[in-house]
């Protein structure tokens, strides 16, 4: 059993408990990469394993997987042929730190550096998996660089782009602030004087 099936048992026994990421590491076997593969559940099994950027009563390193019914997650659709060409295309080295593929990490901690193919622009921000949004990325880079974004909107740009959403989507985002901040609505609701 690989390690990305044992985390999604562990979690699967672990419904609705916060788990930290030492008791992941250890359910997946304590392999150096246990955090890409709790990704690859979120991203492309579709668990809703939430984290601190999801819900700000978890602290960093904290997981939570909220139901055992999986949501529809986006497919690896890049092909081998696609993976080859960007490999060549990027010399096998890592775009980001310059790393040669097979060769011992800069970092330091002597592991060898692994070569995995990373969006530019993120799936999950709309980014394709065309090749010019594809670069070569070594696995301790690429897990810094997950979901950057390189201007983060304000609350005004946030709050226009809201107004201009349909009730169902503007509905999801209300939900999803519900869940990340438990609590809270009730709490400013009671100190405007505005509840019931």
């Amino acid at each position: 059993m690989g390690a990305r099936d044992k985390l999604r048992e562990y979690f699967l026994n672990h419904v609705g408990v916060v788990l930290n990421a030492r008791q992941l590491r250890e359910a997946a076997g304590d392999i150096s990469e246990w955090a890409r593969r709790v990704r690859e559940l979120r991203v492309e099994e579709g668990f809703e394993i939430l984290t601190h950027n999801d819900r700000s009563d978890l602290k960093p390193g904290e997981y939570l997987l909220i139901t055992r019914k999986p949501r529809p997650a986006f497919a690896r659709a890049i092909s081998k042929e696609t993976r080859a060409f960007v490999l060549d295309r990027n010399g096998y080295t890592c775009q980001m730190c310059g790393a040669a593929a097979g060769e011992p990490h800069p970092d330091g901690s002597g592991r060898v550096t692994r070569l995995h193919i990373g969006h530019v622009v993120d799936k999950s921000m709309g980014g394709s998996d065309d090749p010019s949004n594809l670069r070569a990325i070594c696995s301790v880079c690429n897990e810094g660089a997950r979901n950057l974004t390189l201007d983060r909107p304000t609350a005004t740009k946030l709050l226009i782009q809201l107004r201009r959403a349909a009730s169902p989507e503007q509905l999801a985002v209300l939900e999803w602030l519900v869940r990340k901040y438990p609590g809270e609505a009730e709490k400013m609701l009671n100190s405007s004087g505005r509840a019931s």
